[in-house]
């Protein structure tokens, strides 16, 4: 599945699915308990394909950080959990991604990236195929 269909809802945990649409915003699918809920318009909701992480020079889009996570850890769930010390959760990220920007991607940030990539490896909803060029231009 690609990233365009998994979603953030801003006050609940985890990642959630786009199952269809409503008239009043959209139904979603937990990936931590498979429970369905309803999502209104005026929620805060981010779309993982839409999200990226500040580097010194760009913004890498979050699926190529997750493409550097999986080759680092041969397609398995992180060797650094969420909850480890900020210095840990760094030191990791960094060599995920050596050109970060450490005044703009916070240790909450990065807690964040290693939990949607261990909750999407855990439900193999890892898609590192690459989009069409036209979307792209």
């Amino acid at each position: 599945m690609a990233l365009d269909k998994v979603l953030a809802i801003a006050g609940k945990p985890g990642l959630f699915k786009l199952v269809t649409q409503t008239r009043a915003g959209f139904l979603a699918q937990s990936l931590i308990d498979n429970k369905k809920i309803s999502v209104g318009v005026q929620q805060n909701v981010s779309v993982l394909s839409e999200i990226a992480i500040y580097t010194l020079t760009e913004e890498v889009p979050l699926n190529k950080v997750f493409k550097n996570i999986s080759d680092k850890e041969n397609g398995e769930q992180t060797s650094v959990g969420h909850k480890e010390s900020k210095d840990k959760l760094e030191e990791y990220f960094f060599n995920v991604l050596p050109d970060y920007d450490e005044d703009r991607v916070y240790a909450s940030d990065i807690k964040k990236v290693i939990s949607w990539y261990n909750t999407l490896q855990k439900n193999d909803l890892l898609d590192f195929s690459e989009p069409d060029d036209s979307e792209e231009e």
